[in-house]
């Protein structure tokens, strides 16, 4: 059983826009699976759909085999959610949050309040348990909203820019947790963002959308094997020698291409036993912005920019 399935799915708000069009794409079970593209690109769209708060136009979805749209309170029970901006009780302390929701999920009191505690201590937020919510700034908020998705332990986590907010040791804090849910509690995330980079860093499996497009799917390395098949080298030598295929050189660096990193110690050799002193040597693979970027410039040569 896959965590998720999107077969053809399509949202549209009016009769000449589509949030998603015709979306298909299968996710397993304990991936951190990062939904790309600029805002506006359909990706909060995806979670609505996915969460049973929105029914598709067409196509499907199912989250763990259930369709969403027809049990939407199935999905609920094995699912948290977090969106950009947390909404919780200001009038509630932390932890009173999190034991309210816990119970709201079908627990108890007691086992509510011990999970929270754990979560609290993990966000580093026990120090604010007791105070209300209406002094919590953005970024505990954020953090809170996080652990209250997690308190009934779902089995799928949606992240909707979940470092939004955050200075960069709660991002850390948030990064850290996210990979150690899906490698040791097995739980699958599904995160959405615009930043790239911040993507490659956490994730294991990629889908990379714009304006409701899905431009293409799967691991970093399915994805570079998509737009390229080489590898850029930079060495930085003080004597070159000549009949190596420069692609480019500004002073001492001089980049080539190569098709594997097996090429690489045969170019390092070369220049040695020519007389030449190497000071650095690097293989540059393409990141995942760079990917996109080069699929949404291939996608516009061919046209199908909408």
């Amino acid at each position: 059983m896959k965590a998720i399935e999107m077969n053809q799915l399509t949202k549209s708000y009016t009769a000449d826009k589509k949030a998603l069009d015709s979306i298909s794409f299968t996710l397993n079970k304990g991936a951190v699976f990062g939904f790309l593209g600029p805002n506006g690109a359909g990706k909060t769209t995806a979670i609505k759909l996915l969460n049973g708060m929105l029914a598709p136009s067409g196509g499907e979805c199912r989250v763990f085999d259930i369709d969403p749209s027809r049990e939407p309170e199935r999905i609920h029970q094995r699912a948290g959610v977090v969106t950009e901006h947390a909404q919780m009780y200001d009038n509630l302390t932390g932890i009173q949050n999190l034991v309210f929701y816990g119970c709201v999920f079908g627990g108890n009191a007691a086992d509510s309040e011990k999970r929270a505690k754990q979560l609290l201590e993990t966000l580093r937020l026990t120090d604010a348990m007791d105070k209300k919510l209406a002094a919590y700034s953005t970024g505990m908020r954020q953090r809170l909203s996080l652990a209250r998705a997690m308190i009934h332990q779902p089995d799928i986590l949606f992240l909707d820019e979940p470092t939004s907010g955050l200075d960069p040791e709660s991002a850390q804090t948030v990064n850290n947790l996210i990979k150690n849910l899906a490698e040791t509690e097995g739980m699958t995330v599904f995160l959405c963002t615009h930043q790239l980079r911040y993507a490659q860093e956490i994730c294991s499996t990629y889908g990379l959308i714009d304006q409701g497009v899905l431009l293409a799917s799967g691991t970093l390395e399915e994805l570079r094997g998509m737009v390229e098949s080489e590898l850029i080298v930079r060495i930085h030598t003080d004597q070159f020698p000549a009949g190596l295929p420069v692609i480019k050189s500004n002073g001492q660096y001089y980049e080539m291409k190569v098709q594997t990193e097996k090429e690489i110690p045969a170019l390092v050799k070369r220049i040695v036993e020519a007389g030449g002193n190497i000071y650095h040597v690097s293989a540059h693979s393409m990141t995942l912005e760079e990917i996109y970027f080069t699929l949404i410039e291939k996608r516009d040569r061919q046209g199908g920019a909408r």
